[in-house]
């Protein structure tokens, strides 16, 4: 893919979720190529000075509007939109409820749809843009005890290739992707070795060992590979792909 990350500088591009982890880390990619940067989070307050912030849970609608707006009022018109916001939690199937499905569907698919939806109303009356919605590998393949967690991110797969597809159809130079990391490092992938060890008295080592033999190439990816990663989609033509971290194989 390509290396060449000129396409970006000058664009206003907005991250959700981009405080922290793998989202903070595609901000700062764009940002150290000349991409204008907003971030959309929950709690914006530790994010880098040098972006544009604005507070909002994705699963509103009607806050997540009113940070989009003020982020066009800072930056002009999105033009790269990077969907990060996400949750993780697991638990055996019949003792997930409904509270817990609901909060990670909300959060990850409805919130991807959401900003989506909203972004490419721009892109549109532009004809350019790029969309990277970032999935999991979990939205590849099922998993044990994170049957909400893998619909949600299969839905996020799904969701992307059907807009791809549609943008397709249209006389517009729009694309979008979507960004698979297995087990990274990550507070989300912390909390899943604190769970390991909490329910299988692993030692910190073993529970590390067992995560990253589920990743392609048997370790465990950084958030600047992600990153990196998500640059090449962004900058590429290609349209409706998955990209698997670590490892670069499209789905």
């Amino acid at each position: 893919m390509s290396s060449d990350y000129s396409i970006v500088r000058g664009k206003h591009a907005l991250v959700t979720g981009g405080a922290r982890g793998i989202g903070e880390a595609i901000a700062k990619a764009l940002a150290a190529n000349g991409a204008r940067v907003s971030v959309v989070s929950r709690n914006p307050a530790g994010v880098a000075s040098q972006f544009t912030t604005a507070t909002a849970d994705v699963t509103n609608e009607a806050q997540l509007k009113a940070a989009f707006e003020a982020c066009r009022k800072a930056n002009g018109p999105i033009e790269i939109l990077v969907s990060n916001s996400g949750v993780a939690d697991s638990a055996p199937l019949t003792r997930t409820s409904l509270e817990l499905f609901d909060r990670i569907i909300s959060t990850n698919l409805t919130g991807t749809f959401l900003a989506c939806r909203d972004a490419a109303q721009d892109m549109l009356k532009a004809k350019w843009g790029r969309i990277l919605n970032v999935a999991s590998m979990a939205g590849l393949h099922g998993a044990p005890y994170v049957s909400a967690y893998c619909a949600s991110k299969h839905g996020v797969i799904g969701f992307t290739r059907a807009i791809a597809a549609e943008f397709a159809g249209m006389d517009t130079n729009i694309t979008a992707n979507t960004i698979c990391p297995g087990y990274t490092e990550t507070d989300m992938m912390q909390q899943a070795i604190d769970k390991i060890i909490k329910f299988t008295g692993a030692t910190k080592e073993m529970a590390r060992e067992s995560l990253a033999a589920m990743n392609p190439e048997g370790r465990i990816a950084t958030v600047d590979e992600v990153a990196t990663a998500s640059l090449d989609l962004i900058c590429s033509d290609k349209n409706g792909v998955s990209l698997v971290i670590p490892g670069g194989a499209e789905a």
